[in-house]
């Protein structure tokens, strides 16, 4: 019976590269420089401090006040997916940004059927007696 040699002398192949230095990684997600990050900073900081001052004045409606804090929360969410969470069409093949559309989707249908069977509920409910004219 023959056996084949084990060359232990020979170095493993691990599919990591072995060069001094380098740091390049093509793992499908998009790296990000200071830059990013202080783009991102600086963002978060406008999209916190626009919203703060108009609460603070109080120089829109209050109606309008939380339509616009709301749409900058939006925005801002946005912010934080795209320059620290380096969330993209590209990282991961896709998959990243698919999750995350199927995520949000169950959440509208949750939220929307959730409040349509409350409203519902509310709506067909039995009219509320009143306890003082029981016997």
């Amino acid at each position: 019976m023959s056996q084949t040699p084990h060359h232990t002398d020979a170095p493993a192949h691990t599919g990591a590269h072995t060069h001094a230095g380098d740091h390049h990684h093509d793992d499908g997600i998009p790296h990000a420089s200071m830059r990013d990050y202080a783009t991102g900073f600086i963002l978060s900081v406008i999209l916190t401090a626009i919203p703060f001052w108009l609460v603070m004045t109080g120089t829109l409606s209050p109606g309008l006040t939380a339509a616009v804090i709301v749409a900058f929360a939006i925005v801002q969410v946005i912010v934080h997916m795209v320059y620290f969470l380096h969330m993209s069409p590209k990282a991961e093949g896709g998959w990243t940004l698919t999750t995350l559309v199927f995520t949000l989707i169950v959440v509208v249908i949750m939220l929307a059927g959730s409040l349509w069977v409350m409203h519902h509920l509310h709506t067909n409910m039995m009219p509320v007696h009143d306890v003082s004219q029981l016997p």
